[in-house]
């Protein structure tokens, strides 16, 4: 997975360098809630502006569906980034354009006019073949910013020189969303540990009740494979569960919470793994050397399911070993919970990181290597 670096760029005394980075920030009434992704590029481009380039960033900002919103203007970002980088300019919306998500040439042609040089500091971005991430290198010298690097040298690591044990830690949704990556962590884990909403289809595979939790059924005999193959899965042995009529995020609604096995009855909806799980997979944890957590135990976002998320974000935390937490909800989970400065590394691309666990490559890798100055 070698790309070029910003050493690579040579002299850039005077040079106009066009930088992607990922300024996808969340934003309310104007302002920006968490500038993180901003400060994550500031390395490269603090490199550059003092190496006398003159700097011009590009970045997506929420689905604007291809055409100018003020909703998703830049503006907000324009002005933190004013302040933590003076002098850098930044473009309007990449998105705003339908030739971003469709990689026009046309509109890399746009991008790239009067620039000498190109860096791709963008990871969470990187696994998309947008006009922004795979065009400039095609018409201009090419490096990979420090946060690329840095997310290159860290999942790379995961895939091909682990320190042992290195367990895997995988919740979220969907079964149909993670197989691959699921598959391809089975190949170099010691051990795999599964919850939130995908666990419980993998339990029903095990023959039991799931009541009325997220459930694909036309993903059991998948799950049941990869139960029967071998492979050191751990999965939840109590649930925490809403009774009928309850609400997810809606306390005031009613509805019993209560901690079952891994069984539920019919009408009960489960949502956390229980508090004997919870010290289970914080067994394993405890004793891992490397440990990859993608996606939460539950529906964290609400606080009578919050417990399972929370116990293994603070185990993670307080592993010795290499802790990695591969973006999205779980990286949200251990900023909500206090503890992401614990954590070895945040990767700031969930569906990137998952994508370069289980292929290896991203389409912005492969155009950095094929950049003419690679």
């Amino acid at each position: 997975m070698d790309v070029p670096s910003l050493e690579d760029l040579g002299d850039l005394s005077g040079r106009r360098v066009l930088v992607r980075c990922d300024f996808n920030v969340p934003i309310r009434g104007g302002q920006i809630t968490d500038d993180l992704r901003i400060k994550a590029a500031l390395p490269t481009l603090k490199y550059l502006v003092d190496a006398g380039a003159s700097v011009t960033v590009c970045s997506h900002l929420g689905r604007p569906k291809g055409q100018p919103d003020p909703a998703y203007s830049m503006d907000p970002v324009r002005q933190r980034l004013a302040q933590l980088v003076p002098g850098v300019a930044l473009l309007e919306n990449l998105r705003f354009s339908p030739g971003e998500t469709s990689n026009d040439p046309v509109f890399v042609a746009e991008l790239v006019a009067g620039q000498d040089l190109y860096v791709n500091d963008a990871f969470g971005a990187s696994h998309r073949e947008h006009a922004s991430i795979v065009g400039p290198p095609l018409h201009l010298p090419s490096a990979a910013g420090r946060l690329l690097q840095r997310e290159i040298e860290v999942l790379g690591g995961l895939r091909n020189s682990p320190r042992r044990p290195f367990v895997g830690i995988m919740g979220g949704a969907k079964v149909s969303d993670k197989l691959g990556v699921i598959e391809a962590l089975l190949g170099v884990v010691d051990e795999l540990i599964i919850g939130g909403g995908m666990c419980f289809t993998f339990l029903a595979a095990q023959g039991a009740s799931v009541g009325t939790s997220l459930l694909e059924e036309d993903m059991i005999d998948t799950c049941r494979r990869l139960l029967d193959s071998g492979a050191n899965i751990r999965l939840p042995m109590d649930i925490t569960a809403l009774g009928p009529g309850g609400k997810i995020g809606d306390p005031e609604a009613g509805g019993e919470v209560r901690q079952m096995g891994k069984s539920l009855p019919d009408g009960w909806m489960g949502l956390d793994i229980g508090p004997g799980t919870a010290v289970d997979f914080c067994d394993v944890i405890t004793n891992a050397r490397t440990v990859l957590w993608n996606g939460p135990m539950g529906v964290f976002e609400d606080p009578r399911f919050a417990a399972g998320t929370q116990t293994v974000a603070e185990a993670v935390a307080e592993c010795r070993g290499f802790t990695v937490v591969g973006g999205g909800d779980s990286a949200a989970a251990a900023r909500q919970f206090g503890v992401a400065d614990q954590m070895s590394h945040v990767s700031t691309g969930g569906g990137a990181a998952l994508e370069l666990i289980e292929s290896g490559d991203l389409p912005g890798l492969v155009a950095l290597r094929n950049a003419q100055n690679s």
